[in-house]
């Protein structure tokens, strides 16, 4: 069945392909039911989406596909339930194999198709793990005997007497190859064997009850013989020119001395050698020949043969020269012969078995000069000595035997004559050796192939290459380039497909591929299986790919809104540099790795629509809404303020504002306002008048926002922001998140503030276009971070104004103590600061083109003179309001416009006042002013610098001052410091009065860093200035040790030794010094760092520090001037802790003391019980860096201190032995173990067993009252006061314990009964009684009657009378004994029976079950029977059928008779006793021969060599021996 859902805009369409191959295709239009191929369709089709459901089973094979139809995608749904089609069928039986006498039939098991009702081939079924082949069924058959004379029959059933049909096979042809891997194959046939032992081959299916045995087998799978080349032999002579030589064995795959290599292959065995010693007599024409046993034994292992199964020449030693001095000949025996694998034995054979070239079995021999001298001669007189030597000139000579093969195949190419020694007798190859060199025939060419060659062949010749033509130019037959292999089905495999592309370019993606099993068929073709048919593992399907770290690339954010409503503007986005790393982790980094950005990536022009031309009205007279750009910041406590939309407003909490939207061209009803995009209507707190106003009541938190109103297409926004009690704007509460930001900018310092708003306003990032025009990506908070600063740093003068609350009248202080002055100025502060747009976006634009690491220091100067134009304005515009007489009072003292501080108030009032108002002024700590302006050159030996700058000492350098400024309430303290050390003034260096430092006539001594430290009541404050001399490179170093535990991030200065432990992030700060400004450069163990670990200014980060971190780190400063090079060591700590392997410290324990009990501490404790007297060991496992020094304890108290302990400290303190325990010493032990790192204390507790009895708690009262109450003492085994079992205290002395008595009390009355009487009736319903008294047990044990009216107040009366045996009254029944017919169960014996059943005695039938309490009568018994007068009668045994081997059987016949008649009766009156077996095995001996078949291929040698008498021989070649 199959559901198939297309959701999508494609449409479905329909392939077939029957069973008999024919092909159809079914578009798939409209919506029904429809019949394809013999198979139900039903096809629904709607707007957006497909379905097609198909009922099974299927008659064909369908392909679903889908049309594209358009660029969107479709996706598919898709279930389908595939049946199995081919199943196993079982056959019926095959024909009988026998026709009478009894035979048997099997069945066998076929594939069938279950959609065209036919057989189709096995593989198929074997596709479905679930279709199990059914086994064979055997049953006999045709059981009626053969026509016989006394119709006995002979043949019995197959089954019974011999075997079933087998599988047999052929002996196993010769390997394909003699080494190196070959196959062998064999025919394997199913047999049968008759009664006779004839062997006849049947059909197949008769054996396919056992597996068929393989026909193909791997063989010789062993490597190849090689040659192996030894070393070479010293030069046959100690001067000139001689040879030398080598042995070279054909070594096999065992490591052999064998032969089968190849000739062409073999190494030489001879070279020439020179020896560099000249020589002082006449030179050697020719090398000198080897007479020493190099050569023998060279020639000997050459020529050595081994015996192998196949017929080989095997040459014998050479014997002795027939001359002890001069030439003779040496002579050998040269055999055919075969070595016999079955007897390991080796059988020599006719020469002409052997094939090949036979070896000389003569050769001449030199035994020396005979008379002692050492001849000299020449070749010539070479050939003379040989030549005289007649017998070998007789019987061997040169003869020309044929022609090489010609060198060329057309224009004419040579043959040259082949010249051998041959023995003239008998025309054999001999030895060149054995003939005369001078004779050797001259060599003889001819010429062949004289036919004119191609052109391309003769190029091809002449350039010594081998060129391809066309097939037609030769004539020959082409030879085939493809034929068959391996043909057969290959196992099941696995196939894996193509890898598809990597999921991604970089940054670490995931490739597939589709990995199926399939089965490679004989015709070439594939077939596709289940996975359970593929036993190996399966491939991988996916992998990790492109596992590198993408390229940096910037990402890119959503355009801003266009700039302006009309004409051209601006749109603006930020670019962020990020890289994708190898784990798939997107991380920001710095922007500098990017490629540039384009000024057309971050800013684009945009025109909304056309504006009008100015003094032209619009042709559309589009309405106008006249905004007015300015920013307000209000600054003390006003109940209403009148804006006009267009601008920013930063005012104070519960103000009221009124904000007013002036149109041209448009009526007022009609403007509407929004506030942050949501479309405002009026309410209690928010007024949305008529005519373009709008009121908001008494401002609060969620009033901030940017307030929009149009007029038609016209539209203009004002933003509103807060500020808060602590002069920080209020965050606007959009959000959860947002607010969290907000509070994250208010907490953090002026810096850390600047730098969070780089993102969300633009203000400090990478200088676009848009950016350095002061545009941002959020309009509304352009200029929050400006108005910040000038809140926080004062944008009025701080003097004159205490906190903002006392400007409220309710809360003002009204003491006649407060400075006059102070008020008079109050008076003139504006309630709001007023400026231009333009002017803040101007100071954005100065800042955005500032190098980053400045921009700090110049926003707050640039705030500091925003802040002094505003209030100069302000005064200004006062001063004209006012009348002459009052303008004369100056209420404030404007200093002239130089700074005294760019960072301080731009306004100070008059001395007396700034005394007056510096004690109502608010507490701050000390901050030093950093001026950003260069050192001052006033002269050219005298040089003035701010903090924050590098003074280069020259040779006519007279005079430097450094200043410092700084404020603070209180005033703070100036001290100078000079590379960490305070500085010690003197006649040359100088403090001035305004706590500037001044160094005269400087030297060498005076270079370094000058700290300024400010210091007051609330903190400090610290500024560096570096000088240099001559502009050298300078580094502020430290000589401390710092020793970190705790804090997770340190930093030090460079100079300084760092002991930390692991997980910390180390800064180690390089403040570098120089002009011009000095490069840094860091290393670790002298090895470059790669400039990702560096920070701002130089410093390294090291995060997460590890013991890999661990090394000396170095700082280089280097300029033009210099280099210079300053070390911190980082030394990782490793606190004490209990390491994971702890054979090292049981190793110790068991060192220490072999024999004794130990125990491990740990920081929960452990625990050893010993006996009192014992020794122990504990062990403190700890490991740590550096190596922790251990303190034992005992008890809390260091052991030094313990009293009667004898104990000894090994192994550096890791081994406490305790010596002579008692109960003193036991307790708790512990170790502490401590370093730099940390300190970790571990625990054991020792306790002294001591088992003891106890004798405690009384037991339970044995009675309640009476004489008889008893309590036993209960006696107890005690360790260490826990109860125990007794057998520990076996050997302690049991303590006597007596019982004592116990409520010996008079019992109260109670009734007595005694034991029921037996029941009146066995059954059918009796009574029994007893007796019932009550009675009283005094104290003395006496019981004494008393009125039954006491007992009956107390308890019921027990009863005396009951019922019993109420069951029915039942008996067995039985009927009379039947006939004695039953089965014979012995000689004369058979079974009668008769009915037994349960009744009552009235009669009455019940169940059997109301009897099973009486025992059961018998219903069977023995009886004498004449029928059962019987007994087995068995025949002589027929002649086996075989003599010898496994298969011969005999039988005989097996027949029940009767005693009396001796005739035939059914065979089951004689089943009572065994029937005698009717056939069994026999002449079980192995036969000489058990199957006369050759087993081996060199029978027809046995043959030809008459060895066929002998039993081995003759058992292994049985067929051939046999026909001999």
């Amino acid at each position: 069945h199959i559901r198939l859902v297309l959701k999508g805009p494609d449409h479905l369409y329909l392939e077939t392909k029957t069973l008999q191959g024919v092909k159809g295709e079914s578009g798939l239009s409209s919506t029904g039911t429809f019949l394809v191929d013999n198979s139900s369709v039903d096809f629904q089709k709607f707007p957006d989406k497909e379905i097609l459901r198909m009922a099974g089973p299927l008659t064909a094979d369908f392909i679903v596909k889908i049309r594209n139809s358009g660029p969107a995608d479709s996706t598919v749904q898709f279930i389908f339930y595939q049946p199995i089609i081919h199943r196993w069928r079982e056959t019926d039986f095959f024909p009988c194999s026998a026709t009478c006498g009894g035979g048997y039939q099997l069945t066998s098991a076929e594939c069938y198709d279950l959609r065209s009702n036919r057989v189709v081939a096995d593989q198929y079924c074997h596709y479905y793990p679930e279709n199990v082949k059914p086994k064979p069924k055997l049953q006999e058959c045709n059981l009626d005997p053969c026509p016989a004379s006394d119709g006995y029959k002979q043949i019995m059933p197959y089954d019974l007497y011999h075997p079933l049909p087998r599988w047999e096979a052929t002996p196993w042809t010769a390997c394909s190859s003699s080494c190196g891997g070959g196959i062998q194959s064999r025919a394997v046939s199913c047999v049968e064997e008759d009664i006779q032992g004839h062997v006849t081959s049947v059909e197949e299916w008769k054996c396919m009850y056992t597996p068929k045995m393989p026909i193909v087998q791997p063989c010789n799978i062993f490597d190849c013989p090689k040659w192996l080349a030894q070393e070479w032999s010293p030069c046959t002579v100690t001067c000139g020119q001689g040879l030398r030589y080598r042995v070279v064995l054909c070594i096999d795959h065992r490591g052999m001395h064998t032969g089968g290599c190849s000739p062409k292959t073999k190494p030489h065995i001879k070279e020439e050698c020179i020896i560099p010693t000249p020589c002082y007599k006449p030179k050697e024409k020719l090398p000198v020949e080897a007479k020493l046993p190099w050569y023998k034994q060279a020639q000997e292992l050459e020529e050595g043969a081994v015996v192998s199964e196949e017929p080989s020449f095997i040459p014998e030693a050479w014997s002795a020269c027939t001359v002890t001095c001069g030439v003779g000949t040496q002579v050998r025996m040269v055999r055919c012969q075969v070595l016999l694998s079955f007897s390991q034995s080796v059988a020599d054979l006719p020469v002409d078995e052997c094939e090949g070239p036979k070896p000389a079995s003569q050769r001449a021999c030199y035994a020396g000069p005979c008379n002692g001298e050492i001849p000299e001669f020449s070749p010539e007189e070479t050939d003379g000595l040989f030549g005289g030597l007649q017998d070998f000139d007789e019987l061997y000579d040169w003869e020309y035997e044929g022609f090489t093969k010609c060198t060329e195949s057309c224009g004419g190419g040579v043959q040259e004559a082949v010249v051998s020694c041959l023995n003239k007798q008998t025309r054999e190859p001999a030895d060149e050796s054995l003939c005369v060199t001078s004779r050797r025939p001259p060599q003889l060419l001819k010429s062949c192939n004289l036919d004119p060659c191609p052109a391309s062949h003769l190029l091809s010749r002449e350039m010594n290459e081998t060129i391809i033509l066309a097939d037609e130019l030769c004539h020959q037959p082409k030879p085939s380039t493809v034929q068959a292999c391996n043909r057969f089905n290959c196992p099941p495999a696995w196939y894996p497909a193509h890898w598809q592309p990597c999921s991604r370019t970089c940054g670490g993606g995931i490739q597939k591929r589709e990995v199926l099993c399939k089965q490679r068929m004989a015709d070439g073709s594939f077939l596709e299986l289940p996975e359970t048919f593929c036993s190996a593992s399966k491939l991988a399907s996916q992998q990790a790919c492109r596992k590198d770290d993408c390229p940096s690339e910037w990402l890119l954010s959503d355009w801003t809104e266009c700039s302006t409503s009309c004409g051209e503007g601006t749109q603006t986005r930020s670019a962020t540099c990020r890289r994708v790393l190898k784990t798939g982790v997107s991380t920001i980094v710095n922007s500098t790795l990017c490629p540039p950005l384009p000024f057309s990536s971050s800013i684009r022009p945009c025109m909304l629509a056309p504006c009008a031309k100015p003094g032209r009205p619009s042709t559309k007279h589009s309405p106008h809404i006249t905004a007015v750009r300015k920013i307000y910041i209000q600054t003390r406590r006003q109940r209403k303020l009148h804006f006009v939309v267009g601008g920013f407003a930063y005012l104070l909490p519960k103000t009221s504002v009124v904000l007013r939207c002036p149109t041209r061209r448009f009526r007022k009803p009609l403007i509407t306002w929004e506030k942050d995009g949501q479309h405002l209507i009026s309410s209690a707190h928010v007024t949305v008048a008529p005519f373009g106003y709008l009121k908001i009541h008494r401002l609060k938190p969620s009033d901030t926002g940017i307030y929009a109103c149009s007029a038609g297409p016209a539209r203009e926004q004002f933003v509103i922001k807060l500020i808060g009690g602590n002069q920080k704007l209020v965050a606007q509460p959009l959000s959860l998140r947002s607010e969290e930001e907000a509070l994250t900018v208010r907490k953090a310092s002026p810096n850390e503030a600047l730098r969070a708003h780089k993102h969300q306003n633009g203000i400090f990032s990478n200088g676009s276009k848009a950016e350095k025009r002061g545009l941002a990506a959020d309009p509304g908070s352009r200029y929050d971070d400006i108005v910040s600063r000038l809140l926080e740093q004062g944008g009025w003068p701080g003097e004159l104004l205490t906190s903002r609350e006392v400007q409220d009248s309710t809360e003002r202080n009204a003491s006649s103590e407060e400075d006059q002055n102070a008020e008079q100025a109050l008076l003139h502060l504006p309630f709001t600061m007023v400026t231009e747009q333009r002017r803040l976006d101007d100071i954005l634009r100065n800042l955005s083109q500032q190098p980053e690491e400045l921009r700090d220091i110049y926003s707050k100067h640039l705030v500091a003179q925003l802040a002094q134009e505003i209030f100069r304005s302000h005064l200004e515009h006062q001063d004209m309001l006012l009348k002459p007489s009052e303008r004369r009072i100056p209420p404030v003292a404007i200093p002239p416009h130089k700074h005294v501080s760019g960072f301080s108030s731009s306004l100070r009032t008059s001395s007396s006042g700034e005394a007056g108002g510096s004690s109502r002024r608010p507490h701050r700590k000390p901050t030093i002013l950093r001026k950003i302006s260069a050192a001052q050159q006033l002269s050219a030996s005298e040089v003035v610098t701010h903090l924050g700058q590098t003074v280069a000492l020259a040779s006519g350098t007279l005079s430097v001052l450094l200043h410092c400024e700084a404020i603070g309430n209180p005033r703070p303290t100036i001290s100078w410091a000079r590379n960490g050390e305070e500085v010690q003034f003197s006649n040359r260096i100088l403090l001035q009065p305004d706590d500037s430092l001044q160094i005269l006539a400087p030297v060498e001594a005076d270079v370094g860093f000058y700290t300024c430290n400010a210091t007051n009541a609330l903190g400090y404050d610290s500024v560096s200035i570096a000088v240099t001399l001559a502009g050298k490179p300078l580094v502020k170093t430290s000589r401390l040790t710092v020793i970190n535990t705790e804090e997770p991030a340190i930093t030090v200065d460079i100079g300084s030794t760092i002991r930390t432990v692991q997980g910390v992030n180390v800064t180690i700060n390089c403040q570098v010094a120089g002009v011009p400004e000095a490069e840094v450069t860091w290393f670790r163990n002298k090895s470059k760092l790669a400039s990702l670990h560096y920070l701002h200014e130089g410093s390294l980060l090291l995060t997460n520090v590890s013991s890999s971190d661990q090394g000396l780190y170095s700082c280089r400063a280097a300029n033009l001037h210099g280099e210079l090079t300053e070390n911190t060591q980082l030394l990782i700590l490793d606190p004490p802790q209990v390491p994971m392997q702890l054979e090292e410290i049981r190793a110790l324990l068991s060192a220490t003391g072999p024999n004794l009990p130990s125990v491990l501490t740990s920081p929960v404790g452990t625990q050893l019980v010993l006996d009192p007297g014992n020794s122990a060991v504990l062990g403190c496992p700890i490991q740590g860096h550096p190596t922790p020094n251990i303190t034992w304890f005992h008890g809390g108290q260091p052991i030094a201190t313990a009293t009667g302990l004898t104990y000894h400290i090994l192994a550096a303190g890791q081994i406490l032995h305790v010596a002579n325990l008692s109960g003193g010493s036991q307790g708790e032990f512990s170790c502490l173990a401590q370093n730099e790192a940390g300190m970790l204390m571990q625990k054991a507790s020792l306790v002294i067993q001591d088992y003891w009895w106890s004798v405690d708690r009384l037991a339970t009262c044995s009675a309640s009252c009476g004489n008889r109450g008893i309590q036993q003492p209960r006696l107890r085994c005690l360790l260490n006061s826990t109860e125990v079992s007794p057998t520990h205290c076996a050997g302690k002395v049991r303590p006597a314990v007596q019982p004592i008595a116990c409520n010996r009390r008079d019992c109260p009355s109670r009734w007595m009964v005694t034991s029921w009487s037996a029941c009146t009736r066995s059954c059918g319903g009796g009574v029994q009684t007893r007796r019932v008294t009550c009675q009283k047990l005094k104290a003395s044990g006496i019981s004494t009657p008393v009125p039954n009216d006491i007992c009956t107040q107390l308890a019921k009366r027990p009863v005396d009378t009951q019922a019993c045996n109420q069951q029915l009254c039942v008996e067995w029944a039985v009927s009379s004994w039947g006939q004695c017919n039953g089965p014979c169960i012995g000689p004369h014996l058979a079974v009668q029976h008769r009915q037994v059943f349960c009744q009552t005695r009235d009669g009455i039938t019940l169940p059997s079950e109301q009897c099973s309490a009486l025992p059961r009568p018998m219903s069977t018994q023995n009886c004498w029977s004449e029928a059962c007068s019987v007994h087995w009668r068995v025949s002589l045994w027929t002649l086996c059928t075989a003599t010898c081997g496994n298969y011969g059987f005999q039988s005989r016949r097996v027949e029940c008779v009767h005693v009396r008649t001796n005739k035939a009766v059914p065979e089951h009156l004689c089943s009572w006793g065994p029937r005698p077996a009717n056939w069994q095995r026999c002449n079980i001996t192995p036969c000489e021969n058990m199957e006369c078949r050759d087993t081996t291929r060199y029978c027809e040698k046995v043959k030809q060599l008459k060895l066929c008498q002998l039993s081995q021989f003759k058992s292994r070649c049985c067929g051939t021996c046999g026909k001999a």
